[in-house]
């Protein structure tokens, strides 16, 4: 399977999925502590995350995949919606609650 198809594999097998640096537990760098922080404020209980600086390959696969040059990178129902910026201002506006809630 190459990386690609794990990646696209993996957004179809989790409702939610975050790609970021370390994991829901231990966030290893700001912007991903940020994300899962949103994510749980905003109602989601059960999300995937994919830590990658675990795989070299999914760390620069994600942003090819995806167009987007940062990580963390948010999905939620196989559809891409951004990084922690994007997520503030949709959970600022009451959209991203509204998405984990669907």
């Amino acid at each position: 399977m190459s990386t690609h198809e794990k990646i696209k594999h993996q957004i179809q097998s989790n409702d939610i999925i975050l790609y970021m640096k370390g994991n829901a537990q231990f966030p290893q760098c700001g912007f991903s502590a940020r994300a899962v922080e949103l994510l749980k404020s905003s109602g989601a209980e059960n999300f995937a995350t994919i830590n990658v600086l675990e795989d070299p390959d999914i760390r620069q696969a994600i942003k090819d995949f995806s167009n987007w040059p940062t990580i963390p990178q948010l999905y939620i129902k196989g559809e891409f919606i951004g990084g922690s910026d994007i997520m503030a201002e949709m959970y600022e506006s009451g959209e991203l609650q509204g998405l984990i809630k669907k």
